[in-house]
């Protein structure tokens, strides 16, 4: 850390939520594990996983904390896990994705150091997966993938947190949000998150509407003309929102992409 010695660090609490993710799993809590950082907490939240998830995450015995919910999705288990999670600071990671290292370190050290940014983010590298071997699919980007970042808990004091109606979009959502109340990011461009591709993604084979998007855009556009209503104003101090989210390089037209309020 560049943080002095003596200085006491901030706890960081991750929130894995985990659906028949016993697969993946173990990968995921070792890069966390091997971030060298402390004070750490680890919350795996099982969403009614009907394969093995609920051994695989009790092997690591009290490194980490696991909770079993009724399958309700992945935003009804990240809430699950802010509600029970102790730390000033929160981290997510699907079950299925890994941290580089002093991913934790690099990232903290940003929000220690500037008391006015609340959330840190760094690029995300996607991974192919094929015969047990991962190999680059895109050049590292900054986009929308919650486990790039890190956040503070009054972020979601201020904004709530993620929409438990979504089954898809609710991070996309959330950066709206976040964006429309004025919460500032800053972006490091080393790579935090190996964001691993495979058959069986969540979003593998989505096409917009299914993703949500049309949704999620809606309801920026309905928040937006309840903020005209009662005369509230945008951010002033914010990148535009295009900037904000950033990019996906397999969409070359997002490069002029930009929701207007």
């Amino acid at each position: 850390m560049t943080l002095n010695a003596m200085e006491k660090l901030p706890l960081v609490s991750v929130i894995i939520p985990a659906y028949n993710a016993e697969t993946y799993l173990s990968d995921a809590i070792e890069s966390i594990l091997g971030q060298n950082y402390q004070p750490l907490e680890i919350l795996v939240v099982d969403d009614g996983s009907s394969d093995r998830t609920a051994e695989t995450a009790k092997k690591y015995g009290d490194r980490l904390r696991y909770i079993y919910q009724t399958n309700a999705g992945p935003a009804a288990a990240r809430n699950a896990g802010i509600k029970l999670a102790n730390g000033e600071i929160l981290g997510f990671l699907d079950a299925d994705d890994l941290w580089s290292e002093n991913f934790l370190t690099t990232l903290v050290n940003l929000l220690v150091e500037s008391p006015r940014i609340d959330i840190a983010q760094g690029f995300i590298q996607e991974v192919q997966l094929a015969k047990s071997e991962f190999s680059e699919s895109y050049p590292a980007y900054q986009y929308i993938n919650l486990g790039s970042a890190l956040y503070r808990r009054n972020v979601f004091d201020k904004i709530g947190g993620f929409d438990e109606t979504m089954r898809y979009g609710e991070d996309v959502d959330f950066f709206l949000r976040a964006w429309e109340n004025n919460i500032r990011k800053q972006v490091n461009e080393n790579v935090s998150l190996l964001y691993r591709k495979h058959e069986e993604n969540m979003t593998g084979g989505k096409k917009l509407v299914e993703l949500g998007f049309l949704r999620v855009y809606k309801k920026h556009i309905e928040r937006d003309r309840q903020r005209k209503a009662s005369s509230a104003s945008l951010p002033t101090d914010l990148p535009p929102l295009s900037e904000y989210l950033g990019v996906h390089p397999s969409h070359p037209r997002f490069q002029s992409f930009n929701l207007k309020p």
